[in-house]
């Protein structure tokens, strides 16, 4: 088990991992022998070259063998997830992973491990929190593709919901999200060099030993479980090194640290990775920073082997227990290595996730607070309208270009088919998340992808206007859209890319899907549609491309206009903007603001009108409230007594109203004796007394007092501390009135639970636990009698009100940290949006010209939005389907998307005006108009496509994709407007507001 340089030859090897780091559980299915699963992979990778020369020599194209080998090799791995699936007696659509939108998921609250905490000096706040909930969010979410959530609940508490409720997945989430992944090396204690330490240590009953000045230079620490053992220890401490043994039987080994300055610790990773050591063993690669490898290579270079002194030996602790001890033979200078330690594929590959998103900043207790399965977010009625919707919006597409573009538009089609099956084969393949805005962001893929094939086509019609013969009108038609296409996208690209590297995970989770949609757009348009188009004209089964030209030649005059449009962009931005600020934090969903989040349980007697108790039952009697429209409710099922899942009458409530109190009383008068009441009894408080041989007593709490609680149905642990938290929160100090302050302000920190009956007592590890007992210990800071008044108060509370389990606030969606992460990625990749064109078109006019464009569409869709969202209750308002619209996560996708759509609409423009303009050194107003006039055809013809899409989706497709709907449908009017009317104008005054045209 050494630990060693890193080898070149090591790192050509690599193993099978998953693309998010961690051990993403499938099913496997029987069905397929080793020889049928090898058959697959050579008919995979060899059958596309074969059936490809198959098929060129029959047509007698030798020379396209090599092309349709490309393309046939892409369909297949395409296609080849939901092959193997349907191979194995599974169906296609069990490779898709829906939303919680869509499939439900689970439901998980963590609470911060206090006694841990205050052990290793942590300090709970909102900063704490916040760089907990980023740290979790990057371990189950770190492409951004899985449509996790992570957020803040309360002063110490975390929310996760995870799509999809599969339990083996969920079991390896839990591990991930929860372990603390630290890293650090330290030295094993040597009887020659350390004598003083091992004597002081092995006198003290405590863990660690300290200096004069209270730091920690040595300590026990114990020996890491094997794989699937409760019991067995990794072959550590068998090496002669100094141990001992716990109460409970583990092994514990004395290791050396350094000091505080010195420690080599995960800080200062890179990266690490899976590979295999020596010995073919799973293991993992790290990479350490300039600092970490100098400390790294000092410790190594400290302890190297020399002659009278045995061979020292490095300790790798993961999470704070010993996984290997190898022996120190050379200097470690290069700031990297590989940790081995009998790890299995699946525990390298998870422990590879944890460490590249960091430690946790405070550790989290293991045993979640709650875990819940819940509804999918949209009801079926909702769900079918978005589904036939995107169909239908795909079936106009296709349709249109058909009758439009006649042979070429079929080929067009043929091309998008693909595009859409790369595009759903790569998004399986990386284990994607399906949401109802994501497909809905797929449709609109196809209507976006549609603009290369316009732009190659309207080429094709300008050539044979010409007089060019068919195979010279595809040749330049193609050559000259190249460019174009090439340019416009690119751009989009490093939009993606910037997004990627600096954004969000949410943002991350779309640069991902622009990325791949973009890439099999431009190879299907590009590569496949030229590849086909060829093949026609020499096998002479396309002589001519007949096609409609509904815009015909024009001459307009578009830059006479510029003042009045001038005037036009900005008295809607304007009018837009004071609306948007009007409504100040009312233009924010509750992913963005957080509020309340209640849980609670109807009643086994309480009967709901229609259908039962169900989301859409709870928000209608909830609308005319003051909490109006801004909740959204979840359908929980959780285990009962016995351990049978039991649904119907759960639900969580979240709101943005952040009165806690407020939303208590408002649903408890809303719904009354509907709701299900849980009774207390409890026993007279006793103090507590500390005994060495009592195990259950925490020192900290010696000298307070204790109640044994009885529940008449079970709760959580969860739910006792905060019902005892909110009692104690109303006794009041010896001030008056408005001067009378909370006698205890943390009272969180002056609690402990434990059970004593119920099915916690039985739970397994990671479980939730309920009981029906409990016993609630009180520290000395609080009085006996208070704690007497508030154990009555939440008995009178609990008798006469409906139980609420939970009660608390919860944060935004996306941390404080994430998004300003999110305003750099796009500041960041707007500057290499100017870059890019001023290094393509020579000037950086071009580039600052389309970045005005891009502003002004956004501009203009975030005040439509907030006027929208204005006149939603007049007749107007009514009349177009305009929502109390409110930013969320999918409408942020629907803006990026109206940047990319904007960029390509103004590139193209741009890209006819440098042809157009050739080596003249300035631009004029006819150039511009020239320009605007020869893509007009291309530009309307794209924006009809899009507006289609969009339109069928905003019109037919239901509340699940409405808001997103809207955002593109104001974007695509505003994107075409501002290519003719915004960027271009601006690009000619500023290439000419110096009577010299001198370069800027």
């Amino acid at each position: 088990m050494p630990v060693h340089q890193k080898r070149r030859d090591d790192e050509l090897t690599q193993p099978f991992f998953t693309s998010n780091g961690f051990l993403t559980v499938r099913q496997e299915f029987p069905n397929m022998t080793t020889g049928l699963k090898i058959l697959f992979v050579v008919l995979l990778f060899v059958g596309p070259f074969v059936l490809a020369a198959l098929i060129a020599n029959a047509l007698k194209l030798k020379a396209y063998a090599n092309r349709l080998s490309v393309i046939f090799l892409t369909l297949f791995l395409g296609l080849s997830p939901f092959i193997w699936t349907v191979a194995n007696g599974g169906s296609v659509w069990d490779e898709f992973r829906l939303g919680i939108d869509l499939a439900g998921g689970t439901n998980l609250v963590y609470q911060v491990d206090r006694g841990k905490a205050d052990q290793a000096d942590k300090v709970i706040n909102n900063n704490a929190m916040d760089s907990l909930v980023t740290s979790v969010n990057k371990r189950l979410n770190p492409s951004g593709t899985e449509q996790v959530t992570v957020r803040q609940v309360g002063a110490d508490r975390i929310e996760v919901i995870i799509p999809g409720a599969d339990p083996e997945v969920v079991a390896a989430q839990k591990r991930a999200m929860t372990r603390l992944g630290s890293l650090e090396f330290a030295i094993v204690a040597e009887p020659l060099r350390h004598a003083e330490l091992i004597e002081e240590a092995q006198a003290s009953s405590g863990s660690d030993v300290r200096n004069a000045d209270g730091k920690i230079v040595a300590g026990w620490r114990k020996v890491a479980l094997a794989k699937d053992s409760e019991t067995e220890e990794k072959d550590v401490a068998g090496q002669g090194f100094p141990t001992r043994q716990t109460e409970d039987g583990r092994t514990e080994v004395l290791l050396v640290f350094e000091g505080e300055s010195e420690r080599v610790t995960g800080q200062y990773l890179i990266n690490s990775s899976s590979s295999f050591d020596q010995q073919g063993r799973p293991a993992v690669s790290f990479r350490f920073n300039t600092k970490g490898a100098k400390l790294f290579g000092d410790l190594t270079q400290k302890y190297t082997p020399q002659q009278g002194n045995p061979e020292s030996h490095l300790a790798v602790l993961l999470d704070g227990f010993v996984h290997s001890a190898p022996s120190i033979n050379e200097p470690i200078t290069g700031g990297s290595g590989e940790i081995t330690g009998s790890f299995t594929i699946a525990e390298v590959n998870e422990l590879v996730g944890v460490l590249n998103a960091g430690a946790l900043e405070i550790p989290l207790d293991q045993t979640p607070i709650s875990e819940y399965t819940i509804s999918p977010l949209l009801g079926s009625d909702i769900q079918e309208k978005g589904k036939n919707a995107l169909i239908w919006a795909s079936i106009a597409v296709v349709v249109f270009m058909a009758m439009y573009y006649l042979v070429a538009g079929l080929i067009a089609d043929f091309c998008l088919l693909l595009n859409i099956v790369l595009v759903l084969g790569t998004m399986v393949f990386i284990n994607a998340t399906f949401t109802l805005p994501g497909l809905a962001g797929l449709v609109l893929t196809i209507g976006m992808a549609v603009d290369a094939n316009v732009l190659i086509f309207e080429r094709i019609r300008e050539e044979r206007m010409k007089g060019s013969s068919l195979r010279m009108a595809i040749h330049n038609g193609f050559d000259r859209a190249f460019t174009t296409i090439i340019d416009a996208n690119v751009t989009t690209l490093l939009t993606a890319l910037f997004l990627y590297l600096i954004g969000t995970d949410q943002v991350k989770g779309f640069a991902v899907t622009l990325f791949i949609g973009i890439i099999m757009s431009m190879f299907t348009a590009l590569y496949v549609g030229r590849t086909v188009f060829e093949i026609c004209e020499q096998k002479r089964w396309i002589t001519d491309l007949k096609m409609f030209q509904w815009v015909k030649s024009a001459n307009w005059n578009f830059v006479s206009h510029q003042k009045f449009t001038v005037v036009l962009s900005g008295l809607v931005i304007i009018i837009g903007l004071v609306a948007f600020g009007s409504r100040g934090a009312e233009n924010l969903d509750i992913d963005f603001t957080g509020g309340t989040m209640v849980s609670f349980e109807f009643d086994d007697e309480a009967e709901a009108d229609g259908n039962g108790f169900t989301p859409e039952y709870i928000k209608a009697q909830l609308a005319d409230t003051e909490l109006g429209n801004t909740i959204s409710v979840d359908q929980l099922t959780i285990q009962d007594e016995s351990g049978e899942l039991m649904d119907g009458k759960y639900f969580r409530l979240r709101t943005k109203e952040t009165n806690t109190d407020k939303v208590h009383q408002i649903v408890t008068q809303t719904f009354g004796d509907d709701l299900k009441k849980v009774t207390m009894e409890y026993t007279a408080p006793e103090q507590i007394v500390a005994a060495a041989e009592d195990e259950d007593t925490v020192i900290e709490f010696a000298d307070g007092y204790r109640s044994a609680i009885t529940f008449s149905s079970e709760l959580s642990p969860a739910a006792a501390v905060d019902g005892l938290m909110q009692a104690l929160a109303e006794i009041k100090s010896d001030g008056e009135g408005e001067a009378a302050t909370p006698k205890y302000e943390k009272p969180e920190e002056l609690i402990a639970v434990k059970g004593t009956a119920g099915s916690g007592m039985s739970a397994s590890t990671g479980a939730v636990e309920r009981y029906s007992e409990v016993q609630l210990s009180v520290a000395p800071a609080i009085e006996q009698e208070d704690f007497s008044i508030a154990l009555g108060t939440m008995q009178e509370k609990m008798a006469s009100s409906p139980t609420f389990e939970e009660v608390n606030s919860f944060g935004s969606a996306v941390a404080s940290e994430m998004q300003q992460l999110a305003i750099v990625a796009m500041l960041a990749s707007l500057a290499a949006i100017v870059m890019y064109i001023w290094f393509r078109f020579q000037h950086l006019t071009f580039g600052l010209a389309a970045v005005v464009a891009l502003v002004h569409d956004v501009f203009i869709v975030l005040g439509c939005v907030a006027l929208a969202s204005i006149l939603s209750d007049g007749p107007i308002g009514k009349a177009l389907q305009f929502d109390d619209f409110r930013i969320n996560l999918p409408m942020i996708a629907a803006f990026l998307t109206i940047i990319g759509y904007s960029l390509n609409d103004t590139i193209v423009v741009f890209d006819r005006i440098r042809e157009v303009r050739g080596k003249n050194p300035t631009i004029t107003k006819d150039i511009v108009n020239t320009s605007l006039n020869q893509t007009l055809s291309r530009t309307l013809l794209t924006s009809l496509t899009t507006f289609m899409v969009v339109g069928i989706l905003y019109v037919w497709g239901g509340e699940g994709i409405h808001g997103f709907a809207f955002c593109l449908l104001i974007g695509v009017i505003a994107g075409t407007y501002s290519s003719i009317y915004v960027a271009s104008p601006i690009l000619l005054w500023l290439m000419n507001r110096k009577k010299s045209g001198a370069p800027v």
